[in-house]
This record gives structure tokens, sequence and C-alpha cells, in this order.
């Protein structure tokens, strides 16, 4: 259990780092929620048959919404540390192995968009600027971990959620979690807990966004004039 715990400790720590560096955090850079805005509309655009789709939809809106939207999620790392020594009693290793799994794809993407900004100066995104950024910022084997994870955690997901008593649990916490402060943590996780429970198998759905992403990487690093299939402009 310790060395679950110190990784889960390690990654909140660093993700702290990452989106407060120093006395003025470089997440509030306007360029920075511009990109994310960008980002969460070409995903939309990427996987928008899988959010119209009748069984995968809600799982959808939580992958492209909650877990990669454009809105700030700091909240989510200090309700995490605020409630981790109770879960580190509580939930099996499992459990917290995903946990872990899932905080570093958050710091991954975290640390790829602030890579990403420092080429993206003016703001001003469109599929051409982003692939040049992209290109001069990448990390290949970051942005491959990237991939591999969001196909990792999605599995991960789907196992736990098979698990009958979990999303019970999450309901009955509704309650105590808003009293003691950890109410929105709470809902986050209701949610992914009953988009992917009501979705069932999962392959398909992770597959297409794994393949997509790992399409569009591609494409980016060989500089095709059209990666994503669209064109895309934040104004």
């Amino acid at each position: 259990m310790s060395a679950i715990a110190d990784r889960l400790h390690a990654l909140l720590h660093d993700l702290r780092d990452a989106r407060h560096p120093g006395l003025e955090p470089r997440n509030r850079m306007p360029q920075l929620p511009r990109l994310r805005e960008w980002q969460s509309q070409r995903l939309g655009q990427s996987f928008g048959s899988l959010r119209g789709h009748a069984r995968y939809g809600a799982a959808a809106e939580f992958f492209l919404g909650d877990l990669y939207g454009a809105a700030d999620a700091s909240w989510r790392d200090r309700d995490l540390a605020r409630v981790l020594p109770t879960m580190l009693r509580w939930l099996p290793t499992g459990v917290l192995a995903s946990l872990a799994d899932a905080l570093e794809l958050d710091l991954i993407s975290v640390r790829c968009d602030l890579g990403l900004v420092e080429h993206l100066p003016d703001g001003l995104i469109n599929v051409g600027r982003y692939a040049d950024a992209y290109r001069r910022s990448v990390d290949i084997g970051a942005r491959s971990r990237q991939i591999d994870l969001i196909g990792g955690v999605g599995r991960e997901l789907e196992a736990i959620v098979r698990k009958p008593f979990v999303l019970g649990v999450l309901k009955l916490a509704r309650g105590p979690a808003r009293g003691a402060g950890f109410g929105e943590l709470q809902a986050f996780l209701e949610r992914g807990f009953s988009a992917f429970r009501a979705m069932g198998r999962a392959d398909e759905f992770l597959r297409t966004i794994t393949v997509g992403e790992q399409r569009a990487m591609k494409r980016l690093l060989e500089a095709h004039p059209d990666p994503f299939g669209f064109q895309l402009t934040v104004e």
C-alpha cells in the first residue's frame, strides 16, 4: 500500500506545481483557457459519432467534458488531496491504482497544454497554428503515454463499475460528501461511474478514441495539411 500511496501523493504534488508554478500561475495565461476550449471543440468534432450514440453518448460526454473539458480542474486536486487519507484506508489497491493512472493522465495533459501555449503567444488558434505548436513542443513519449492511459483508465473504470456495490456506495455518499465539502468530487465520480455502467462493454468506445488519437498524432507529426479531417478556428 505504501507504494501506491507514495505515487498518489507525488502525482497530486506534481499536478499542483504544474497548475500553479510560483507566484504567477501559468494556467491564468489567457492562451490556456482558449487552448482548452479549442481542444474541447476539436475532440467534440473528432468523436461526434460517440456523443450522438445511444449507448456511448453519456460516456463520451464524461470523457470529453469532465475528463478533458475546457474548465479548470484544480478543484479535483484539492478535494482528492483532502480525502486521500480516507481513500487509502478504505479503497482496494486496484481502485487506487486506477485513480493514480487517471491523475497521471491529467498531469501529462496539463504539461502538454503548457508546452503548447508557449508557442501560441497571441492565443489565436486554428488547425495550422495548433499543428505547428504541437510539433514544436511535442514530447513523443509523453503523448504516446497519454493515449495509452486513455485506453487503460477506461478499461480500469469499466472493470470497477461492474462491481455492484460501487455505484450504490457513491449514491449513499451524496449527503455526507456535500456536508464534508466534497460534493463536487462525489458528483464527478458518480457521473463517470453511471456513464460507464450504462454503456456496458467499452472496447469499441475506447478503441475509437485511442485509434483516432493515434492517427491524429501521426498526421500532426508528419505535418499533414488536414490532420483531423476538418478545420476549426476559435477567434
